[in-house]
């Protein structure tokens, strides 16, 4: 009792109270963080700044430097689509197909999209992943492919369906569907075609991270 005149001592007066508060407000603050970050997540993340392609099934970001094309500029077999021009013309896109073709399951929807991915094209295996869904994650297919530009007003099969990339003949493009199966069990598919080097893997993981099937 001496010295203290009876009272207690505050142990998070010092400094090493002091450290071992300041450790646990810090582990308090990134649980909050971390819960937060994951309710975003499962409703898919929209990087700021960035556009959205947004259908009745799908939803998916787009790079503010894509031009979304209206119903009149787009394919009538896309529900929606962006494009990345420069002056050689069209040399990046991003579209999203809807019930394209009959399927019972996720695979069944990829190789059905496969079948839009122009002959003679390098094409990867399927990979598994998951995207946004309204009850958490979904499962989904990876497709990557490589193809090089053929003389699109001679070969109108050669990029994107409905609205072909367009650089000069002898240019190499690499392209990404990610396909599968919406919340009413239609195919759906999000594809983005780009000249080699013209869409950062950054870029292009942030389109994949943020699609989000309604």
């Amino acid at each position: 009792m001496s010295g203290n005149n009876g009272k207690t001592r505050d142990r998070t007066a010092g400094p090493g109270g002091r450290a071992a508060f300041a450790t646990a407000s810090a582990a308090l603050a990134t649980l909050l963080l971390a819960a937060g970050c994951g309710t975003q997540a499962r409703s898919g993340t929209v990087p700021e700044g960035w556009g959205t392609l947004k259908t009745p099934a799908v939803t998916v970001a787009r790079p503010p430097a894509f031009e979304p094309q209206s119903a009149a500029e787009r394919s009538k077999y896309n529900a929606a689509a962006a494009t990345l021009s420069d002056n050689s013309g069209t040399i990046g896109m991003i579209t999203v197909q809807l019930d394209f073709t009959d399927a019972d399951s996720v695979e069944e929807a990829a190789i059905g999209a496969e079948a839009g991915v122009a002959l003679g094209s390098t094409l990867g295996k399927q990979e598994e992943i998951k995207v946004s869904g309204p009850d958490g994650e979904e499962e989904a297919r990876r497709i990557d492919f490589e193809f090089t530009q053929k003389d699109s007003a001679a070969d109108s099969s050669a990029g994107t369906p409905g609205g072909v990339l367009d650089p000069k003949a002898g240019t190499r493009v690499a392209g990404v569907i990610i396909a599968g199966l919406d919340a009413g069990d239609k195919t759906y598919a999000v594809r983005v075609d780009a000249v080699k080097g013209r869409l950062s893997k950054g870029d292009l993981k942030k389109i994949i991270d943020s699609i989000t099937v309604n």
